[in-house]
């Protein structure tokens, strides 16, 4: 099914799982209806701990960029197991068929993982 949605706001408070949110953290994280998900296969720049200032700005970027992109349309592809931290991983299908993760990267606002290191701060 095909979410819809004017803009999905920046996660925000505690007890997400709770009030059921669907918000983004960041360019490869977000709650869904309450689930928590990371993408798979992708690794976004950090917002919350950045290695460095540019790795912050580009973060608000893919961001923004997803929100975008989502905005549109998307569909959850849940891939029925948990990475790191016990979030659920899964990749989010656009409604016009696209990948979002793969947007991402072609965009510069994300890299492929694993990965070798900190791209967005030269490492």
């Amino acid at each position: 099914m095909i979410t819809m949605l004017m803009t999905l706001p920046d996660c925000t408070g505690p007890n997400r799982a709770e009030r059921g949110l669907t918000c983004l953290v960041d360019g490869d994280t977000g709650w869904e209806s309450g689930r928590n998900w990371r993408y798979e296969g992708i690794d976004a720049p950090e917002i919350s701990r950045p290695e460095c200032e540019r790795e912050k700005v580009l973060g608000h970027m893919a961001t923004d960029r997803l929100r975008e992109l989502m905005a549109g349309g998307y569909e959850i592809e849940w891939l029925d197991r948990s990475g790191r931290y016990g979030r659920e991983l899964a990749t989010i299908r656009l409604a016009d068929g696209r990948d979002a993760g793969e947007v991402l990267i072609a965009d510069g606002l994300a890299q492929r993982w694993p990965n070798e290191g900190n791209i967005w701060c030269g490492r």
